[in-house]
């Protein structure tokens, strides 16, 4: 089914240049994303990530989505019929105009906001559309236990009232900056856990927004950490032998992991900890097959699962902006974006308007590209010729 556009006719008459705009521009979405639309079917899932950026806080003071855009995220959304989204807000207000627009098929399953520094005041959530998943009734945040946690450095404030150093010189002063003490915890973000089944496959799926921190040094350590403990974690759960991982028919529960890893490359170390304990990325999508160049690494989709009958026969990347936000709008939504660039940091300031509108445009879109597979979810075949065969003789 298309998508609910009822309100497009309220948004043409409260802004007519917008909503005639936003008609012609989904016109031409539609158009462009009918090769990727086509291949839903019966017998498959087409399952995606997408980091959908601060939706919809504006804290960083590029100002709110306009109505259009939401629009166009639906339409790119409902290519899908399962689509784990990070970077959603506290104020859940976006996430439910997003589903007005997707209809009355879908339903989203959320976290709650993570809290401290790391956390950003995040959720994470799942976007399914009813008629091709259903949720079975399991969800859960991953906790790690006491010997799997995260290894991070964290910075010892100097006590209140401490005395000066006897000779306050700069070496000195740099010593007490640069103290830390080696602390274990959770992960900064925590990964969210649903389980799903999408026609005879039946999986549990985890969406991640991994600890960024930095490029170097401790908080890479940390970085990678994550990605360790959460492969670690699920290989444990799924290599034991128990009856709890187990369905009535004695299969394996199926795992995969998707979401913002922050991975820095195929042959970087945070690759390697994503492909460590048997979990594997689809071939449609490893490496830079989908990928632009200069598109970053860090959406990932990885699997362990140990169905037989489990087979991946698509992967892909979506390109936001072929057909909105393009390179020449800019006088078009000038008007809209902040007088100059609010960036802090001079590294990353935009000094031009055509630089601050490629910047203000991934706050209406995002900064990442929707990343898919599509799996085969039709086992009927299998489970029919299985019939026939005689039982073994006693």
């Amino acid at each position: 089914m298309s998508n609910n556009y009822v309100d497009l006719r309220r948004l043409l008459a409260r802004e007519a240049a917008g909503g005639r705009r936003c008609a012609e521009r989904l016109l031409k979405m539609r158009a462009s994303l009918q090769a990727l639309r086509k291949r839903k079917s019966d017998d498959t899932l087409l399952l995606a990530t997408w980091n959908i950026r601060d939706f919809e806080s504006n804290k960083f003071g590029y100002g709110p989505r306009l109505p259009e855009s939401y629009y166009y995220l639906a339409e790119i959304i409902s290519c899908f019929d399962l689509v784990a989204l990070q970077e959603v807000n506290r104020d859940l207000t976006g996430l439910e105009k997003l589903m007005r627009i997707l209809g009355r098929e879908w339903d989203y399953i959320a976290t709650d906001a993570t809290e401290g520094h790391g956390g950003n005041d995040e959720r994470m959530a799942f976007v399914f559309n009813t008629e091709k998943v259903w949720f079975r009734k399991i969800a859960g945040e991953v906790v790690l236990p006491e010997g799997q946690l995260v290894v991070a450095q964290k910075k010892v404030k100097t006590p209140k009232g401490a005395a000066p150093a006897a000779e306050p010189t700069a070496a000195a002063a740099a010593k007490v900056k640069d103290q830390y003490e080696e602390v274990k915890q959770q992960f900064a973000r925590t990964p969210f856990l649903v389980a799903f089944q999408s026609g005879w496959f039946r999986f549990s799926l985890c969406t991640v927004h991994i600890y960024y921190g930095a490029d170097s040094g401790a908080k890479l350590k940390q970085r990678i950490a994550e990605i360790e403990r959460l492969v670690e974690f699920f290989a444990k759960r799924q290599d034991d032998d128990n009856d709890a991982e187990r369905d009535v028919s004695g299969a394996v529960e199926n795992y995969i992991v998707l979401g913002d890893f922050n991975v820095v490359s195929p042959k970087h170390k945070t690759m390697e900890a994503l492909v460590s304990n048997g979990f594997q990325v689809p071939k449609q999508i490893d490496g830079a097959k989908v990928r632009k160049t200069g598109d970053h690494f860090y959406d990932q989709i990885a699997t362990r699962v140990k169905d037989p009958r489990f087979e991946c026969v698509g992967g892909g990347m979506v390109d936001m902006f072929a057909d909105v936000f393009r390179e020449e709008d800019l006088p078009i939504y000038d008007a809209f974006m902040p007088a100059s660039d609010p960036e802090s940091d001079p590294r990353f300031h935009a000094d031009t308007r055509e630089k601050l509108f490629r910047k203000w445009r991934t706050w209406q879109m995002s900064d990442h590209r929707p990343l898919w597979i599509q799996i085969r979810t039709d086992f009927a075949d299998k489970y029919l010729q299985d019939l026939l065969v005689p039982p073994p003789v006693p």
